[in-house]
C-alpha cells in the first residue's frame, strides 16, 4: 500500500510523541510545537500528508511476527507443542493473552513494541494504534479551517477520511471490549474522567461520523481532481463505500442480541438499528451496482486474487473495500507458509490446521448443507462433490500438493491416521490443512511463487452482501424481505453463492427466520473462512460462543482404503474451548482500568 498511499504525502508526519500504553497517553498529548500549523495544514498536499498516517494505524493480521497467529474462535487446531498461541489461550479461556501472547503474535495488542506508524508489519499494536488513530484524526478536524490552499472538493475529501477513520477506530474497539468514552475532541491537560456509555450509545455516535463521512468522501477517488495525482493508485483509499459499509457494519453490530443485551437487557436484535444498517448497506452496494463504484465481486477463475498475489501486485481488487497496507512491500510467504504447512514441506512444526467441526459447515455443491438429508452428502466419500469454495479453502487427504516429480513421500496430503502430513505434535492435528491463502507450490520441493504477497481483506463486498441479508431478515422479519425493494435476503446470499456456482437457498430454508438463520451462519463461515477477526466477532455478537457445538473443536480418525477413500472414519473432540459469560468481552488493561473510576474493567476480569 505505501506505493498508493504515500504518492500524495511529501511531507512528514506531524509527530504525537506517543510511546506508550495508556490511552491517557494516546488521547492526551499536544501538537509538537515545531510544526506550524499553516505547514501541517494550510495545502491538500501537505494535510493529505497528514492523513495517510492514518492508513498505517491498521495492522496486518497475518504478519504480526514470524508466525502469525489471529484465528481466536472455533477455526483452528494448534499443534500440542504450540502451547504459547494465541488460539490456545483463547481456547483456554486466557484472553489476557490478546496482550502478551508468546512472540508477540497477537495482531491485538503487542505492547512489546512501541506505537508507531512506520512500514514495519511486525510492531503493529492495534489497540494502541486505535487510540492513536483517534487522537490524530481529532488534530486533523479541529485544524480542518486552516486548510485555505484547497477546493471544497479536496476539503471533503479530508474531512470525510478525518471522520471515517475516528468512527471507525471507536467500532473496532468497542466491538472487541464492549461500550467505551467516544473522544471527539483533542486532548490536552484536562483531567480524564469519561465515562463508559453502553455499546449503542458508543455506536451512535460512530454512526454519526460514518454517516457524515460517506457524504463527503468520492464514490471513486479516480474520478476527481485530487485523485488525478495518484491516478490508478487509489484502491486502497476510503471511498463513500467503504463508509456506508462500516456504517452498516456499525449498526448492525449494534443491533445484534449481545450488544442489545449490554446496552437493553434485551437478548434479541435490535430491528430499528437493523432496518438503518440494511439501507446503509443497500446504499453501498447500488454504488457497486450503478458501476459509480468499482467494488465487484471477483469472479470465480482468480477468487485466489481477493487474498495473495504472485505478480507482485497488491491482491484484493476489485472486491476488497479494505484492507491494512501492504508493509513492506507485501510478502508472506514465511509467517502463513511455516503456520499451514508441516515439516516434510517445509513448515517449521507448529502450524495450525481446520477443525472437522468448522469444516463442517462446508455444505455440497447441491447447495445443501452435508446434514440435510437431500445433500447427497456420502459419509464414506466425504469429499466428493462439496461446495466448490472447500477445494480452495481446505486441503483434505489426497489431495496432490508437489506438483513437480520431487520428494515423493509427500507429494501427495498424507491425511490419514498415521500418514506423514499427520502428527498432534509437528503436523496436521484435525485431518485437514488451509489452503485459502497459500499457493500450494510454496513448498519446500516445488518452491513456486515464493514472491507471494498475502494481502486478506478487512472487508470484502461478499461480506457486505451477507450483511445486508442479516440486516433485512432482522429488521423485516423473512428471507424474502427487502429493503425498500432492493435484494431480499435470500437474493442477496443467492448472489455470492451464484459466483462458486452453489444453487440458490433451497425453498426449505426461506420458510422461517430461524432457518434461514442457519444457512446465513454457515455461509459466513464458509466465505469468510479465516478472513480477520470475522468469526470470532460472529460467534459472540449472536451470543452462539458459549454454546457446545461451538465450543468443542474435533479432528477426524481415518485409514485410507484401496480405492483412496477413507475408512474406519470417527470424529474426536481434541479441545473444548472454555467460554463463559465474561468471555463476550475482552479485559481491560489494567493500567488503564486504573485511571479513573469511570473506566471501569469488564466484568468477570
Amino acid at each position: 500500500m505505501k506505493r498508493y498511499i504515500h504518492t500524495i504525502a511529501i511531507i512528514c508526519f506531524f509527530a504525537l510523541g506517543l510511546t506508550t500504553v495508556s490511552c491517557e497517553d494516546y488521547l492526551d498529548k499536544a501538537p509538537d510545537a515545531g510544526v506550524s500549523e499553516s505547514d501541517a495544514f494550510g495545502n491538500f498536499i501537505s494535510f493529505q500528508g497528514f492523513t495517510e498516517e492514518l492508513y498505517y494505524c491498521l495492522p496486518d493480521y497475518t504478519k504480526a511476527t514470524w508466525v502469525a497467529d489471529w484465528n481466536i474462535a472455533d477455526e483452528v487446531l494448534a499443534t500440542t507443542g504450540a502451547n504459547w498461541r494465541l488460539t490456545v489461550a483463547f481456547d483456554n479461556g486466557n484472553y489476557w493473552d490478546w496482550m502478551n501472547s508468546g512472540w508477540g503474535q497477537s495482531y491485538i495488542g503487542n505492547f512489546s513494541n512501541d506505537v508507531n506508524t512506520n512500514d514495519d508489519a511486525f510492531s503493529k499494536n492495534y489497540y494502541s494504534l486505535c487510540w492513536y488513530g483517534i487522537r490524530k484524526a481529532n488534530v486533523g478536524l479541529l485544524n480542518i479551517e486552516n486548510l485555505v490552499e484547497a477546493t471544497q472538493e479536496e476539503k471533503d475529501i479530508i474531512q470525510g477520511q478525518l471522520l471515517f477513520f475516528r468512527g471507525f477506530f471507536h467500532f473496532q474497539l468497542m466491538s472487541f471490549w464492549g461500550g467505551l468514552p467516544y473522544i471527539d475532541k483533542v486532548l490536552a491537560s484536562e483531567k480524564m474522567d469519561f465515562p463508559r456509555l453502553k455499546y449503542q450509545e458508543m455506536a451512535e455516535l460512530a454512526a454519526a461520523d460514518l454517516a457524515a463521512a460517506a457524504e463527503l468522501l468520492p464514490a471513486n477517488w479516480d474520478n476527481t481532481a485530487a485523485g488525478q495525482r495518484t491516478l490508478g493508485n487509489n484502491n486502497q483509499r476510503i471511498t463513500k463505500s467503504v463508509a456506508y459499509a462500516y456504517l452498516g457494519k456499525n449498526l448492525l453490530y449494534a443491533a445484534s442480541p449481545l450488544m442489545n443485551l449490554e446496552s437493553k437487557g434485551v437478548k434479541e436484535y435490535d430491528t430499528e438499528l437493523c432496518k438503518r444498517a440494511a439501507e446503509a448497506f443497500t446504499q453501498c452496494l447500488k454504488l457497486s451496482d450503478s458501476g459509480a463504484a468499482h467494488y465487484q465481486l471477483m469472479d470465480w477463475e482468480n477468487y485466489e486474487y481477493n487474498f495473495y498475489s504472485l505478480d507482485g501486485s497488491v491482491p484484493g481488487y476489485p472486491e476488497t473495500m479494505m484492507a491494512s497496507p501492504a508493509y513492506g512491500g507485501g510478502g508472506g510467504y514465511w509467517p502463513n507458509f511455516s503456520l499451514n504447512f508441516p515439516p516434510g514441506l517445509g513448515g517449521d512444526g507448529n502450524m495450525i490446521s481446520p477443525a472437522h467441526s468448522y469444516v463442517k459447515n462446508f455444505g455440497m455443491a447441491s447447495g445443501l448443507p452435508i446434514d440435510d438429508p437431500a445433500s447427497g452428502y456420502d459419509p464414506s466419500d466425504p469429499w466428493s462433490n462439496r461446495d466448490p469454495r472447500f477445494y480452495k479453502t481446505i486441503v483434505y487427504d489426497g489431495v496432490r500438493v508437489i506438483r513437480g516429480e520431487g520428494n515423493a513421500d509427500f507429494r501427495f496430503a498424507n491425511l490419514y491416521n498415521d500418514g506423514n502430513y499427520r502428527n498432534d505434535g509437528t503436523g496436521s492435528r484435525s485431518g485437514y490443512m488451509m489452503r485459502k491463502f497459500m499457493n500450494l507450490s510454496n513448498n519446500n520441493t516445488d518452491a513456486e511463487g515464493r514472491n507471494i504477497i498475502i494481502l486478506p481483506p478487512y472487508l470484502r463486498l461478499a461480506d457486505v452482501y451477507y450483511m445486508y441479508a442479516e440486516a433485512v431478515l432482522h429488521g423485516y422479519g423473512t428471507p424474502t424481505s427487502s429493503h425498500s425493494g432492493y435484494l431480499t435476503a435470500a437474493d442477496a446470499v443467492n448472489k455470492v453463492r451464484a459466483r462458486a456456482g452453489v444453487p440458490n437457498v433451497a425453498e426449505s430454508y426461506l420458510a422461517s427466520k430461524d432457518a434461514f438463520m442457519k444457512v446465513l451462519i454457515q455461509e459466513r463461515a464458509v466465505e469468510l473462512a479465516f478472513e480477520a477477526n470475522i468469526r470470532f466477532m460472529d460467534l459472540r455478537r449472536w451470543m452462539l460462543a458459549e454454546q457446545k457445538q461451538y465450543k468443542e473443536k474435533t479432528a477426524i480418525d481415518f485409514d485410507r482404503g484401496t480405492d483412496g477413500k477413507p475408512i474406519n472414519m470417527t470424529e474426536r473432540v481434541v479441545v473444548t474451548r472454555v467460554f463463559e459469560r465474561k468471555h463476550y468481552w475482552l479485559p481491560l488493561p489494567l493500567d488503564q482500568v486504573n485511571l479513573y473510576p469511570e473506566l471501569y474493567q469488564n466484568p468477570g476480569w
